[in-house]
């Protein structure tokens, strides 16, 4: 069996990222253009319910586009070697979602034109949907070349200790676990991939062994070779 290398996402995966990563952009774009007609035209007393509107409708823009980020960050994630790149690719979620309402939150709260009443009201709703944004956009474990390659060398060698070959497991295009059995109830029919517990992560970031294959597996030992015909 062989030795786990550097992880490296496959061009698939990085594909894939970079779909996520546009998507991610546009949302956000469209959440920044949105503060700006909010800005320019429902800073009033009489629209105080389309500001809200609207602040709610930049909200779940900016969320959108930070959870595809995350979601393509899994997917190819940055080096910890580059420790500005690093923390950039993995908070812009919540620098994007801050910077969605910072202007308007300012804007509202030193406004002269509206009572305080109004000021009160979006104020504070701006406010706490900057918090939300921030924080559903901030990413508290990010994923990093390195930490996959640490995994994997921990999944790998947990797997062989339960007769495992690590280098032939399967996985299924909707699945979020690998399968040391291509008969697995779980997978049972489906199109199945197969390769090496390494392959499993950089194709779709699969991280977990299937509870019912590891059962069997060590229920089987080291002279079953795992795969049915």
């Amino acid at each position: 069996m062989s030795d786990t290398p550097i992880f490296e996402a496959t061009p698939e995966a990085k594909g894939k990222a970079k779909q996520l990563r546009i998507f991610a952009m546009i949302a956000w774009l469209l959440a920044m253009a949105g503060q700006a007609f909010a800005i320019f035209r429902l800073i009033s007393d009489e629209t105080l319910v389309w500001l809200i509107v609207a602040i709610v409708v930049i909200l779940i823009l900016a969320i959108t586009g930070s959870t595809l980020w995350k979601k393509a960050n899994r997917l190819d994630p940055a080096s910890e070697k580059d420790g500005t790149k690093f923390f950039i690719q993995n908070q812009l979620g919540a620098i994007m979602g801050v910077l969605a309402f910072l202007p308007l939150v300012i804007l509202i709260l030193t406004n002269k034109n509206i009572s305080g009443k109004t000021k009160g009201i979006a104020g504070a709703i701006a406010g706490v949907a900057m918090v939300a944004a921030g924080l559903t956009g901030a990413d508290f474990n990010p994923p990093s070349v390195e930490k996959y390659t640490e995994e994997i060398k921990q999944q790998t060698e947990e797997a062989r200790s339960y007769n495992i070959d690590t280098d032939n497991v399967y996985w299924s295009k909707a699945g979020n676990k690998y399968h040391a059995f291509n008969d697995c109830q779980y997978i049972k029919g489906k199109a199945l991939s197969n390769g090496s517990i390494k392959q499993s992560w950089e194709d779709k970031g699969i991280s977990e062994l299937c509870k019912v294959c590891k059962k069997k597996s060590i229920k089987a030992g080291p002279a079953d070779t795992k795969i049915i015909e």
